[in-house]
């Protein structure tokens, strides 16, 4: 029994850290930075634990159950940690513990309550990945958002503020939908519980049919503006360029927490033991993904600022799991899954990279650069020369190679491994479905092209940033921004190494969400904590 308190400690941990940071004044920043260092090392240590308890056989069936205040699901707060939600939660970790580790010389100090809007963010982000309650989705969901707000203004200038601005309405508004959303579907079938909707879904009355479509619509919408589904994405790549850098890394996450709830909810609740809901929303899924695709790529083709085009690289990215969802096929969303952690984890690493780069792009340099490419200047020497190459632009340039390597999806990294096993599993589907119909192949033209202008947008950026600048300046690169975007490189690398027990444990996650039934045989008859005997 012990072992399921550890469900609710992702949200318990960095709620508790973040009230103590509160009272803290940018005096005592060292102590500041320690604790929240420390609840995120716990996060990790919690995360690791959940994934071994949930593929160990710890539980039945993968999946442990908390229940809130001991009150029996439908009617309480039930926590569910499975396979999925445990690999969430981890990802949360590492990227929590780069972008934390990348804040610690600047951009930790520069506001009061840093730590403490970094920690409810955690909390938040956790809460939305472990929650099994619609309701109790929205309060995380607030949360995030509430404590995102003030990140994306941390260290505020002109830029950040209009950014932020745009930001904050849009999420107000995707807020506003979630809760109309949330009040049709519990108007249509009584019950917010995730494992209760997929029990009742499929004997609901005809009549209120129409009113859970139109609710289960409206909630969309709202993680569709989460998840950057175009046209409802036009916000994202400006919010990324004014972010701070270790702000917009934990935004790479938060867009992928969108796209997190649409796979769990249209598997969970649209499967074939949906009745008349069965497969409804599906096509608009592929085709708002694939035309979310299409944006993300001529945006990055269109544009020369690193930041934007971070931001373009993840709307392809979530363009890509959404088609990936609508398509519907297990071993699709396994490689899709695959392909979620290794995108985050370059676009964040890019995003923490171009701080450093931007520290060598001079305004001349880089109008030079530009000149010399729109007149066809050839910068020839006279006669070849060897010079020494400083180990911080060594770095720099290696670690831009594999950023532009892995977002665009060439070997030999993980973006390559993740778009061939999508490729694999177009062109492979399951038994009895059929061969591969015109909206596979579509897809894979789209995701083959948009590999295509990735690199062509990288190779850009990287020729006017290291090799047309002229008289560059190493810059002075401390550990602690080194570390943390070598350390995701790194991690990048481990997944193409130990591909296949990654893909095994994904495929078991997969298998999980296309079996609703799984979650309602342990969600709802879930046993309350007995209460301790009476002494005699």
């Amino acid at each position: 029994m012990t072992v399921h308190h550890l469900v609710i400690l992702p949200i318990l941990l960095p709620l508790l850290c973040g009230a103590v940071l509160v009272p803290f004044t940018q005096g005592r920043h060292e102590l500041k930075f320690a604790l929240s260092y420390a609840s995120v090392l716990g996060l990790l240590v919690t995360a690791c634990t959940l994934m071994v308890q949930a593929d160990g056989g710890a539980w039945p069936e993968g999946i442990g159950v908390y229940l809130a205040a001991n009150w029996a699901a439908p009617f309480g707060i039930a926590l569910v940690a499975d396979r999925l939600a445990a690999l969430m939660l981890l990802l949360t970790a590492v990227l929590a513990l780069a972008s934390l580790h990348f804040a610690m010389k600047r951009w930790s100090r520069i506001g009061v309550h840093f730590h403490s809007l970094f920690q409810f963010l955690l909390m938040g982000i956790n809460g939305a990945f472990l929650t099994h309650d619609l309701f109790n989705l929205f309060v995380f969901f607030e949360v995030m958002l509430a404590a995102s707000y003030g990140l994306v203004l941390h260290g505020y200038n002109a830029e950040r503020l209009r950014a932020s601005m745009q930001y904050i309405a849009v999420n107000l508004a995707a807020a506003l939908l979630f809760l109309i959303g949330t009040a049709l579907i519990y108007a249509s079938t009584g019950t917010l519980n995730m494992a209760d909707l997929a029990v009742r879904i499929s004997a609901i009355a005809p009549e209120n049919i129409g009113l859970l479509k139109v609710g289960v619509a409206v909630l969309a919408l709202a993680f569709l503006v989460k998840s950057a589904m175009w046209p409802l994405g036009f916000w994202l790549p400006t919010t990324y360029a004014a972010a701070s850098p270790p702000v917009a890394a934990m935004l790479v996450l938060m867009t992928k927490v969108g796209a997190y709830v649409i796979l769990r909810l249209w598997l969970l609740l649209f499967g074939d033991e949906a009745g008349a809901a069965a497969g409804f929303g599906y096509d608009a899924l592929v085709w708002g993904g694939m035309a979310t695709i299409v944006f993300g790529a001529a945006g990055m083709l269109s544009t020369d600022t690193a930041g934007r085009m971070a931001g373009y690289s993840a709307v392809v990215s979530s363009g890509t799991l959404l088609a990936v969802i609508g398509y519907g096929q297990p071993s699709l969303v396994t490689a899709g899954l695959y392909y979620l952690i290794g995108s985050t984890l370059a676009v964040a690493a890019f995003l923490l990279l171009i701080e450093l780069i931007d520290r060598i792009r001079t305004p001349s340099a880089a109008m030079l650069a530009l000149t010399m490419e729109a007149w066809a200047v050839e910068d020839t020497p006279d006669e070849p020369r060897g010079k020494g190459v400083p180990a911080a632009m060594a770095f720099l340039s290696l670690a831009f190679t594999a950023c532009a390597l892995m977002i665009a999806g060439l070997p030999p990294l993980s973006g390559f491994v993740a778009k061939f096993s999508m490729f694999h599993a177009l062109l492979n589907p399951e038994p009895g479905a059929g061969t591969i119909d015109a909206t596979g192949w579509t897809l894979m033209a789209l995701v083959v092209v948009s590999g295509l202008i990735a690199i062509i947008s990288m190779l850009r950026f990287g020729v006017r940033t290291f090799w047309a600048a002229e008289m560059v300046t190493p810059p002075r690169l401390h550990l602690s921004e080194v570390a943390p975007v070598t350390a995701l490189l790194l991690l990048s690398l481990a997944m193409t190494v130990q591909a296949r027990p990654l893909f095994d444990y994904l495929g078991r996650a997969s298998a999980d969400l296309h079996d609703p039934g799984r979650y309602a045989r342990q969600v709802l008859p879930g046993p309350v904590v007995p209460k301790p005997a009476e002494a005699p």
